[in-house]
């Protein structure tokens, strides 16, 4: 930490070791800390964030997000900058991602076997998306299979 946040990491070291209802308000504490300070890295506070909702998420998991952003005060662009955040978006999107390609695969190629359909809800974001375009060339079960069979691009 730099001179910006002084005390921000003997709080951390609060809000880790306090029990859950403390922890809440030692993470509220720093958070107030950050906001006043003056020329903080834009970095640094996303990262603090990150940690202290990591905190906070593991030590009261029954909270839902918005009642934890609504105790931190954080608003809706603090918490979209965290790590935790962006992975649960973007696992929420996969899983929409893959139940929607499945839906049209199921309509254009029929039942799909177990393994074809774990396979599919394994692949990335990028390949579902491509997935998707491709199924509206498809005329039948052996295209997807073709499909799945050639190389895939990697993820960037």
């Amino acid at each position: 930490m730099d001179a910006a946040t002084p005390n921000a990491e003997p709080a951390i070291d609060r809000v880790l070791l306090a029990d859950p209802p403390q922890a809440l308000r030692e993470a509220y504490v720093v958070l107030r800390q950050l906001r006043g300070a003056a020329a903080i890295d834009t970095a640094q506070t996303a990262a603090i964030v990150n940690l202290l909702e990591t905190i906070v998420v593991y030590k009261l998991p029954a909270l839902r997000r918005d009642e934890i952003q609504q105790m931190l005060e954080l608003t809706d662009v603090d918490l979209k900058q965290t790590r935790f955040y962006q992975e649960v978006f973007t696992e929420g999107r996969q899983e929409g991602e893959a139940s929607l390609v499945l839906r049209q695969l199921q309509l254009r190629c029929g039942e799909l076997a177990p393994t074809v359909r774990k396979q599919i809800t394994h692949l990335s974001l990028s390949q579902l998306e491509a997935l998707g375009e491709a199924l509206l060339e498809f005329r039948g079960p052996a295209d997807l299979e073709q499909w799945l069979a050639a190389p895939q691009p990697l993820d960037h």
